[in-house]
């Protein structure tokens, strides 16, 4: 990987590095080889997040498929197969592309396909030995499957409200039955999502319908010996653990919680299970954003020079956690709060008795991960020392 002057957050005007470089030299990230804003993942954060969640997989009889849309990024896909993932879960046949380029020998992808030509894409692989599977809910995604070959599928049970998946056991069974009967057409297991559900009761009473989904259609006599039951986002894992356990000995459970790697400051901070079983875990957050303070224009008013195009905002915006004076002492972020962000602008609400001054550096928190490391092709890994250990190069 060659980093040069196209790496936002790194500061090569001249020449380019290698990453093995960096990581040789384990620069500090305040001694002139970065600029502002940098995102960077914390090493000893993101190793531990793996650890907790490959040791939750076990305890619950779980493989671990987590989505890799999250980081889209080889070096910790790498680490969560060493730490003993069964495969990685994708959004598209883009990101599957991706993942079969990196010699991923196991894939999901969490979704329909229909486009023709990664439906011949994924067959012809297939055909070659590369374990790939993706969602069908409609008698379209089974005619397209067949109509390409060789498919491995997961009838997918949705919501109402909700994203993909049929809405009916009648129309799970349906889809199921059509694609059993298909030429060229596997019919895997049974799939579903959870994550947009409101609270633990519509979580339970998802997951519940979801099982009895799998019974409806083992009792037809639809799926094979070992069927594939899938579900998982990063919310509510410990509700699919507890509603999916009975199925233990007649199926092969696949979680895909993808934002636990890195977890955040934000969204996730607040709704991770390790607050409903903190025995479990916990997760800690492994992204942070420094951001100079450009301008102190008015009384209670500081502008740090990051933005959307840096950070994410959809799921809450970014969180102050500490200051890094120009003299390079340090301290919480007190009193700092960010009210908005433009594209290369945030917005900190300073409180009376804060004080930050331009030059300072803020550390920040971020929310949701899942839309953070798209907004970034290098991102630098660090110890606690914050000197640069890794480049991590990601796949958008």
């Amino acid at each position: 990987m060659t980093i040069d002057w196209r790496s936002k957050g790194f500061w090569l005007p001249h020449g380019a590095r290698t990453a093995e470089e960096i990581a040789r030299d384990r620069p500090s990230l305040f001694g002139g080889g970065f600029t502002w804003p940098v995102l960077v993942v914390r090493r000893a954060a993101a190793e531990a997040n793996i650890a907790t969640m490959a040791a939750w997989c076990r305890r619950h009889g779980f493989d671990f498929a987590p989505h890799a849309k999250t980081t889209m990024a080889p070096g910790l896909i790498e680490a969560q197969l060493r730490a003993g993932a069964w495969g990685m879960t994708v959004a598209t046949a883009n990101q599957a592309l991706v993942l079969r380029r990196l010699g991923v020998e196991r894939v999901l992808i969490a979704n329909q396909v229909l486009d023709p030509t990664a439906l011949s894409w994924l067959a012809a692989e297939s055909t070659a030995g590369w374990e790939v599977y993706f969602q069908i809910d409609s008698l379209a995604g089974v005619r397209a499957a067949a109509a390409a070959g060789n498919a491995r599928v997961l009838v997918e049970l949705g919501h109402p409200g909700g994203r993909t998946g049929v809405r009916t056991l009648e129309q799970l069974e349906e889809v199921a039955r059509a694609a059993a009967d298909a030429p060229g057409v596997e019919l895997a297991g049974v799939t579903g999502y959870e994550g947009q559900l409101a609270d633990r009761a519509e979580v339970d009473a998802y997951l519940d319908r979801l099982v009895e989904g799998f019974e409806r259609l083992s009792a037809a006599g639809l799926l094979s010996e070992e069927p594939l039951v899938s579900a998982g986002g990063s919310a509510w894992f410990d509700r699919v653990g507890d509603r999916l356990a009975g199925l233990d000995q007649r199926a092969r459970l696949v979680l895909r919680s993808g934002a636990s790697v890195t977890h955040d400051d934000g969204f996730y901070r607040e709704r991770t299970p390790f607050t409903r079983v903190p025995e479990e875990g916990p997760l800690a957050a492994a992204l942070e954003i420094w951001a100079q303070v450009l301008s102190v224009p008015e009384p209670g008013l500081a502008l740090a020079g990051m933005g959307k195009r840096d950070a994410p905002f959809d799921e809450g915006l970014p969180v102050p956690m500490e200051v890094r004076r120009v003299d390079g002492t340090t301290g919480p972020a007190d009193g700092l709060r960010v009210s908005r962000l433009n594209d290369h602008h945030t917005y900190l609400e300073v409180a009376e008795g804060s004080e930050v001054t331009p030059g300072d550096l803020v550390r920040f928190g971020i929310s949701h991960p899942c839309t953070a490391f798209d907004k970034w092709r290098e991102i630098p890994v660090v110890d606690e020392e914050r000197r640069v250990v890794d480049v991590l190069h990601t796949y958008f």
